[in-house]
């Protein structure tokens, strides 16, 4: 079960407090926001495991991610898959970084990243790529929305250096 901290009227953004959250991960365990405090903390927001844009990003942070790791830096990709679609997304891409689960979409709509798309004239709703950078008091210190797959993982990996 995801449990996380209610959704405000104002949108997750730097200088804000990154809202708690208890989700399970893959390997059934669990990940706690809160009980990661002195580490900086990058939570990527993704639409679905083992696709084209979601591997590739997932990809790059596991080959940068003892780069990561070198600054004590955790990286945590969330989306709404359940935990046995983690464990094969996981095994097959051999990701070395926590999965979780938002199989309720609380943490997303926390975020906002729970948004409304639009593809070939259709509306429905799914998960903004997106990305918060959390510092090691639990506060959020870059927002990126809507990205590109493309260089992104440098871009944060800069950012969590620059802390």
């Amino acid at each position: 079960m995801t449990t996380a901290a209610p959704a405000t009227t104002a949108p997750v953004e730097v200088g804000s407090p990154a809202p708690d959250f208890t989700m399970p991960t893959d390997g059934g365990g669990s990940v706690t926001l809160s009980a990661l405090r002195g580490k900086p903390v990058v939570l990527y927001f993704y639409p679905k495991d083992d696709t084209s844009g979601c591997t590739s990003e997932a990809c790059g942070f596991r080959d940068q991610l003892p780069d990561f790791s070198a600054i004590d830096a955790v990286v945590i990709g969330v989306s709404k898959d359940s935990v046995a679609s983690h464990d094969k997304f996981k095994a097959k891409h051999a990701l070395t970084f926590s999965l979780a689960a938002d199989t309720d979409g609380s943490v997303c709509e926390a975020y906002g990243t729970w948004v409304e798309k639009s593809m070939y004239g259709r509306k429905y709703m799914g998960i903004d790529r997106a990305t918060f950078l959390i510092d090691k008091d639990g506060v959020v210190r870059n927002v990126w929305r809507k990205v590109k797959v493309t260089g992104h993982v440098a871009a944060v990996l800069k950012a969590v250096q620059a802390l």
